[in-house]
C-alpha cells in the first residue's frame, strides 16, 4: 500500500491511541503513536512528519504547547488538535495558533480521514507554491538579470528603489535589451508578487481593436462580440501591467489611458458600467517619447504620468564587458534545454562576439548563442556572427521576367511576401514600425500580411 502521509500521534489515552492507529492505518496513513508531547517532541526530532495529530489537554506538556513548539521549529508540518465537547475553546484558541483544523472527541473515522486527508492537500498546495515562487524568482529574480558593469549595476539599484513602491515605471530602451525581463523583476519584487503579471504588446495590436483587449468588451459590442470579454487592466486587476511598445498608442487610445492611469477607472467597449481596478503600469518603448511629444504624436499630459520613475535599459554595445557573462549564461541555458554539452567559445570567437555591434542587443546575442549550441562539434560551440545590416546590400541577380509557367501576378506576391517579411525582421515584429518603414497603415500592413498567409510568429528574428 502507497502511504499518504506520515502521521504522528500524541495522546495520553491508550484506547484512543490505539482506535487512532487502526483507522489511520486502514485509510493508507504511516502512523507513528506517542503518549506525551515530550515523546512526540523527540519523534519529531529523530524523523520528518507530514501532520501531527494531538490531544489538547496532556499532562506535562500539553497539546497547544506542542502546537507551538511544531510552528516554530517545524513550520511545514500540519498540525490537528483533538478535544472534548466541554473544550470548545481550546480548540479556537489551538486554530487562531496555526492549527490546521479540529476534531471533536469522540473522533468518528470518516471524519478523521477526511480532514488528514485536507490538511494533507493543503500542505501539498503551500509546497507547489513555494516551489512555483522559486521557480518564479529565478526566472526573474535579479540574478537572471546578467551583468556587472556600472551601467547595470545602477539600473539594479534603480529597480530595488522603485519595486515596493506604487510609482508609474516608464523603461526606456532600444529593442532587444529585455525590457520585459526588467518589468517582471520590478513585479516579483513588489508586493503585489502574489497578484497577475499581465503582457500586452501594444505595437502588435491592430487600431479597431486595442481598445478592446486594454478595456474589454460587453457582448453584442461589435460584430463577432459573441460573449463578454475582459480586457487586460481588468485581468491584472491587483497585480503589474506591462504596456509594451506604449510608444504606438494612436492618440485616440491615448487619451483612455490617461484617465484609467489617473483614476483606474474605465468602461468596457459596449459598456455603460465604470470599473475600477488597482493596476500598477510599467510601460516599455524603445522610441523617445520627448521627441514623439514635440512631434506631437504623443500627448505630453500621458508622457508626464508615465514618467514618473524612468529607467533607461542600456544596449549591449555600451556594456561590451558584460557580454562573456551573457555568452555563459545563454551557454548554459541552451545546453540544458537542446540537451547538448555546454561547450566552449574560442578566445577568437569571443573577441568576435565582443566587437560586434549588435543592433539585435542581447536578444540577438542570444540567437546567435542558440545556433551555436545547436551546432556544437566536439564540445566547441559554432559561432556564426549574423549578417551584418550596416554593410551595404549588393544587387541581386533576381532575373527580370519570373519562372515559365508562372504569372505576374504569382511573381509580384512572391516579391510583396518577401519585402514584409523582411520589414517586419528589420522592425523584429513590431508591426506599427514595418509599417512605418514600408509607408503602409498598420492595419494595411495587417491585411496584406492576412492575404499573403505570413505567420508572424515563425518569422526568425535576429
Amino acid at each position: 500500500m502507497t502511504h499518504k502521509g506520515r502521521i504522528l500521534v500524541a495522546d495520553d489515552d491508550r484506547a484512543v491511541r490505539t482506535v487512532l492507529e487502526v483507522n489511520l492505518k486502514k485509510g493508507g496513513m504511516d502512523v507513528t503513536i506517542t503518549s506525551s508531547a515530550d515523546e512526540a517532541i523527540s519523534k519529531l526530532h529523530e524523523a520528518p512528519y507530514d501532520l501531527v495529530l494531538t490531544d489538547v489537554k496532556m499532562p506535562g506538556i500539553t497539546g497547544i504547547e506542542l502546537l507551538e513548539r511544531v510552528r516554530a521549529s517545524w513550520p511545514d508540518t500540519q498540525v490537528i488538535v483533538m478535544t472534548g465537547y466541554g473544550s470548545v475553546s481550546d480548540a479556537v484558541h489551538a486554530m487562531k495558533l496555526g492549527a490546521a483544523d479540529y476534531l471533536i472527541k469522540p473522533v468518528a473515522r470518516d471524519e478523521l480521514l477526511l480532514i488528514i486527508e485536507r490538511a494533507l492537500e493543503n500542505k501539498a498546495l503551500r509546497a507547489e507554491l513555494v516551489a512555483l515562487r522559486q521557480e518564479v524568482e529565478e526566472r526573474y529574480g535579479f540574478h537572471n538579470l546578467i551583468g556587472t558593469t556600472p551601467v547595470m549595476l545602477q539600473l539594479y539599484e534603480d529597480i530595488a528603489a522603485v519595486a515596493d513602491t506604487t510609482a508609474t515605471v516608464l523603461l526606456q530602451g532600444p529593442t532587444g535589451t529585455g525590457k520585459e525581463l526588467f518589468a517582471h523583476a520590478l513585479h516579483y519584487r513588489s508586493r503585489r508578487a502574489s497578484g497577475p503579471f499581465i503582457r500586452v504588446n501594444c505595437g502588435a495590436i491592430p487600431e479597431q481593436l486595442i481598445e478592446s483587449e486594454l478595456f474589454g468588451h460587453e457582448k453584442g459590442a461589435f460584430s463577432g462580440a459573441i460573449r463578454q470579454h475582459q480586457g487586460k487592466f481588468e485581468q491584472a486587476d491587483g497585480g503589474t501591467l506591462l504596456l509594451d511598445e506604449i510608444g504606438e498608442v494612436d492618440m485616440h487610445m491615448q487619451v483612455k489611458l490617461l484617465r484609467v492611469l489617473e483614476n483606474g477607472e474605465f468602461q468596457r467597449v459596449g459598456g455603460t458600467r465604470t470599473l475600477k481596478v488597482d493596476v500598477r503600469v510599467v510601460a516599455a518603448t524603445n522610441r523617445d517619447l520627448r521627441e514623439e511629444v514635440r512631434k506631437e504624436r504623443f500627448r505630453k499630459d500621458l508622457f508626464y504620468r508615465l514618467n514618473v520613475m524612468p529607467l533607461s535599459v542600456p544596449s549591449l554595445s555600451v556594456r561590451r564587458d558584460d557580454i562573456p557573462l551573457l555568452v555563459d549564461h545563454f551557454v548554459r541555458k541552451y545546453a540544458l534545454k537542446n540537451n547538448r554539452d555546454a561547450g566552449t567559445v574560442s578566445s577568437a570567437d569571443m573577441a568576435q562576439l565582443i566587437a560586434y555591434h549588435w543592433p539585435g542587443n542581447v536578444r540577438q546575442l542570444e540567437h546567435v548563442i542558440e545556433r551555436a549550441v545547436i551546432l556544437e562539434r566536439d564540445g566547441k560551440l559554432v559561432v556564426r556572427l549574423p549578417d551584418d545590416p550596416m554593410q551595404p546590400v549588393t544587387e541581386a541577380a533576381r532575373p527580370l521576367l519570373p519562372p515559365v509557367g508562372t504569372t505576374i501576378q504569382d511573381a509580384l506576391q512572391a516579391y510583396e511576401r518577401e519585402v514584409i517579411v523582411a520589414a517586419l525582421k528589420e522592425a523584429l515584429g513590431v508591426q506599427a514600425r514595418a509599417a512605418r518603414r514600408l509607408g503602409l497603415s498598420r492595419s494595411n500592413l495587417s491585411y496584406r500580411i492576412n492575404k499573403l498567409g505570413i505567420e508572424v510568429k515563425a518569422i526568425e528574428y535576429e
